[in-house]
């Protein structure tokens, strides 16, 4: 088993990367690998709406800033930490701007949906205030991508203006590696289903409206 991490912070070794750790050191513990894929230090932009990836079947802009390439590790990952920076008492913009984009461009063109079913969790780090609603920002993503989502024992949040301080925050690291056993429970209870042969939600096709007439 397999978790994905999406450090969506321009610092690489910052505050919610130190967050990210926490749940991977705790990942392994509990028998479960996991990779860091790290948004870049450069400004990442939201989806154009370009409809290119209705033919592509990938970002038409995501060879240049890792999009295309996390989408691509998203399809062999079992579950999923977002993790980002509180910028304006709201996540950082890069953070959303990629998951826009990777989000987007998933299951297009006849290509499988890579999100669906899998478990995903999102952390956040603050200096003081903003985490819950940032928290808000990126589970949006989950409950529209039918993503069950891994609680904790508190909200996912650490605090600090570098990774050395988060290093104070016992609360925030000990939140983050009771999140680490909770998603490693959750994988395993997944896998457990799958090999009893528990199936998939029935899809239904549903209809498309519009609020405007």
């Amino acid at each position: 088993m397999k978790v994905l991490m999406l450090n969506g912070s321009p610092h690489q070794a910052g505050c919610t990367n130190r967050a990210l750790e926490e749940v991977a050191k705790t990942l392994a513990e509990s028998g479960v690998e996991s990779e860091v894929f790290w948004v870049g230090a450069r400004p990442v932009g939201g989806c154009t709406a370009c409809h290119a990836c209705d033919k592509l079947g990938r970002c038409a802009f995501g060879e240049k800033d890792g999009v295309n390439e996390f989408l691509a590790k998203a399809a062999d990952a079992d579950g999923f930490v977002f993790g980002a920076p509180v910028h304006y008492g709201r996540a950082g913009a890069s953070l959303l701007g990629f998951m826009d984009r990777v989000f987007y461009a998933n299951g297009r063109a006849g290509q499988p949906n890579v999100f669906a079913y899998k478990p995903a969790a999102a952390v956040t780090s603050a200096r003081r205030a903003g985490t819950t609603s940032a928290l808000a920002d990126i589970e949006k993503y989950f409950t529209i991508s039918q993503m069950p989502i891994v609680s904790s024992r508190y909200w996912n949040m650490v605090h600090g203006q570098s990774a050395e301080q988060v290093e104070q925050d016992e609360e925030g690291l000990w939140t983050m590696r009771q999140l680490g056993r909770n998603m490693a429970w959750l994988l395993r209870c997944v896998e457990a289903g799958r090999a009893a042969g528990v199936g998939l939600p029935e899809a239904e096709p549903g209809a498309w409206t519009n609020f405007v007439r």
